[in-house]
């Protein structure tokens, strides 16, 4: 497999950047917030022109071959822009759930589409707890491969040409392959704070599917790492982007006859958020570069960013609102947009006091 290096990782992230400031400015992601699918299939394209949707990927299956370290620097730019639609689930999640495996058909049938971006895949994990947890899996699977239950808050599941389905077999996890237009599949649309993000349930009653060799438990909670610490870079690249949006309203907005950036409370306000924005973007880069080098390190570093970077993008985004004043409330003003991708993002993979528990227990073991 090829690395990426500094210079190239850096180069890959400015050509990003570049693309999300011409195609996914403001404008362009409320139209996408108001079509029904929530997701645009030209800017699609074109991330996977650039090899973005094969970070993960090997080069072999049309891929880039890059690491997790690489999908972290890029997720910072999507998060800066709120970008819509299925990066995280198919060009991480997917992706590495499937070159985990030890089935070569299913890499060869599979990969080259996700990594063109020609093939939009995501995965079902959790039950309807939202737990993102092994007991909370509501998918089941008989021996002849037919699931039943159900799965909730799947990401991007009403675009996905795949579904890859965690179900429990027996005592055991397994990861099923699955075509979402198939008999005995239903999916449900669920409301969500952040329309930019589209969720959904989707129930298996009887549904045809092809087990995926050599996935279990371990691969799940491997996926789910590096789906958490993209997660962790996105929201690092969020805080930055509301936190800049906000220091310079304070520079310029004028009121009794001075800036108020000039207020002291406020400065104590930008000063305390600043922090906010570096230590989540040390502990999200940190987290990556653990999980890359297969550090001893990395469950605690993981859990922390986990929780370190929901808590700050949230504490950003919300504060950033009050130092707006009341412009931030108006459905005009995009910072109300980035508290609502907080409030979401904070209950994917797991919650904070759940991070804060595996946090905890990896120090142990690591102690």
């Amino acid at each position: 497999m090829t690395m990426i290096g500094m210079e190239e990782r850096a180069a890959i992230r400015e050509g990003f950047a570049r693309l999300l400031s011409d195609k996914a400015d403001d404008a362009a992601l409320r139209r996408i917030m108001a079509t029904e699918s929530g997701h645009d299939a030209e800017l699609w394209k074109a991330i996977g022109d650039m090899g973005l949707t094969g970070l993960l990927i090997d080069p072999a299956y049309g891929g880039v071959g890059g690491s997790i370290v690489d999908v972290e620097a890029i997720m910072e730019e999507a998060g800066a822009a709120l970008l819509a639609g299925p990066l995280l689930s198919s060009a991480v999640m997917a992706a590495a759930l499937i070159s985990d495996s030890t089935d070569a058909a299913a890499k060869a049938r599979l990969l080259p589409g996700i990594a063109s971006g020609e093939t939009i895949a995501t995965v079902a994990v959790t039950g309807d707890k939202g737990l993102w947890t092994r007991d909370d899996i509501g998918v089941s699977a008989d021996r002849n491969g037919v699931l039943q239950g159900a799965a909730n808050y799947v990401l991007a599941a009403n675009v996905a040409d795949v579904l890859l389905v965690i179900a429990k077999t027996g005592d055991e996890l397994a990861v099923y392959e699955v075509d979402p237009k198939a008999n005995g599949i239903s999916l449900q649309a669920l409301k969500s704070w952040d329309s930019t993000i589209r969720l959904s349930r989707v129930v298996f009653d009887a549904a045809p599917a092809t087990r995926i060799a050599g996935l279990d438990g371990a691969a799940v909670e491997r996926m789910l790492d590096l789906a958490r610490v993209a997660l962790a870079g996105e929201q690092a690249g969020a805080s930055r982007r509301i936190f800049d949006i906000t220091v310079e309203y304070v520079r310029t907005r004028v009121q009794f006859g001075r800036p108020i950036g000039g207020f002291q409370a406020m400065k104590h306000m930008a000063a305390d958020l600043l922090i906010e924005v570096e230590s989540a973007t040390s502990a999200a880069r940190a987290a990556a570069q653990a999980l890359a080098a297969g550090s001893t390190e990395a469950p605690v570093l993981v859990s922390l960013a986990a929780f370190a970077c929901a808590d700050a993008f949230h504490q950003v985004a919300a504060t950033s609102i009050q130092m707006h004043g009341g412009i931030a409330f108006t459905w005009e003003h995009s910072a109300h947009l980035y508290l609502r991708r907080a409030r979401v993002d904070a209950q994917l993979f797991g919650a904070s006091d759940y991070h804060r528990e595996r946090y905890v227990s990896a120090l142990e073991k690591a102690a």
